[in-house]
C-alpha cells in the first residue's frame, strides 16, 4: 500500500510543479504586465515564492516609476525571504528601505531586513561580522518602531545577539590562553570585558586574565620579572574584589604569594644593592 500511496503522491506533486510552471510561462507568455502581476499575486498567496519572484521581476522594469513598484519591489523581495534566501532577501529589502522611505510597507520591509541578519548570524565559533550587523539593524527598527507589535520578540533577538558576541570575546581570549600566548591574552581579556561589562563570563575572564600575568611573570626574563608580578597581584586583587566566595580563589592566592615572595625577594636585595 505505500508504495502505491508514494508514487500518487509523486504525481500529485509532480502535477503541481508543472501547473505552476505552466501558469509562469503562460503570464511571461502573455505580454500583458497586468496579468503577469495578477498571476504573480497569485502564486504569492499560494505560497509558490519562487514562481512568484520569477513573475515579479519579468515586471520590475515595466512598474519601475509607477505606483506599483514600491508593492512589487515588497513582495518580491518578501519572496525571497520567505524562500529563507536571506541573503538576496536582505540586499533587496535594502533598497526598498532606501528607496521607498515612505511606502505603507517600510515598517515591515525593515522588520525583515533585520530579521535576515539574524538569521544569517552564524555560532560564535565564527566570524561575527554579521552579528554586529544584526545587532545595528534589530537596534535601528526598535528605535524606530518602540510600538511595534514585535518589539519584544526584537529584543529578545538582541539579547541573544548580544550574549553570541560576548561568547566569541570569551572565545578569542582563551585561544590565545590556551596556546600560551599570555600576554596576548591579558590584553584579548581586558578588552573583552570592558566591551561587555555585562558579559556571563567575566568571572572566568578574570581567572583566566589573573592565571595570565602570573604565568608571563614566571616566563619572563628577569629584569621583566618585577613590574609583571606586581601587574599580576593588580589582577588578582581586583579579582579578589568582585568574587571574594569564588572556589578559584584558592588557586589564587597561591600564585599571589609567589608574587610578593618574588617582589619582597627583589626589594630586599635591591635595598642591600643600594
Amino acid at each position: 500500500m505505500k508504495p502505491i500511496f508514494g508514487y500518487i503522491l509523486t504525481l500529485v506533486v509532480t502535477a503541481m510543479m508543472v501547473v505552476s510552471c505552466s501558469v509562469v510561462n503562460t503570464a511571461l507568455k502573455s505580454g500583458d504586465p497586468k496579468y503577469a502581476y495578477d498571476q504573480a499575486l497569485m502564486l504569492y498567496e499560494k505560497g509558490k515564492w519562487d514562481q512568484a519572484s520569477t513573475l515579479f521581476e519579468a515586471c520590475r522594469h515595466i512598474y519601475m516609476g509607477s505606483p506599483r513598484e514600491d508593492s512589487l519591489s515588497y513582495y518580491n523581495a518578501r519572496c525571497k525571504f520567505k524562500a529563507h534566501e536571506w541573503d538576496v532577501a536582505a540586499t533587496q529589502l535594502d533598497e526598498f528601505r532606501r528607496k521607498f522611505g515612505r511606502s505603507a510597507f517600510i515598517e515591515e520591509a525593515e522588520g525583515m531586513y533585520a530579521l535576515c541578519h539574524y538569521f544569517m548570524s552564524p555560532p560564535p565559533e565564527r566570524d561575527q561580522t554579521v552579528t554586529s550587523q544584526a545587532i545595528i539593524a534589530i537596534t535601528e527598527f526598535l528605535s524606530r518602531y518602540p510600538n511595534s507589535d514585535n518589539a519584544d520578540e526584537f529584543e529578545d533577538m538582541l539579547e541573544e545577539l548580544s550574549e553570541r558576541l560576548m561568547k566569541k570575546s570569551y572565545m578569542n581570549a582563551y585561544t590565545y590562553y590556551k596556546i600560551g600566548r599570555y600576554k596576548s591574552a591579558i590584553v584579548a581579556f581586558k578588552n573583552a570585558i570592558k566591551q561587555h561589562p555585562t558579559s556571563p563570563h567575566t568571572e572566568d575572564m578574570m581567572y583566566y586574565m589573573t592565571v595570565s600575568a602570573y604565568r608571563l611573570a614566571s616566563n619572563s626574563v628577569e629584569s621583566k620579572q618585577l613590574d609583571r608580578y606586581l601587574a599580576m597581584l593588580d589582577n588578582y586583587y581586583s579579582f579578589l574584589a568582585e568574587y571574594p566566595e569564588s572556589k578559584r580563589l584558592k588557586e589564587l592566592e597561591r600564585m599571589a604569594k609567589d608574587a610578593r615572595n618574588f617582589i619582597d625577594k627583589n626589594r630586599t636585595t635591591s635595598e642591600i644593592e643600594d
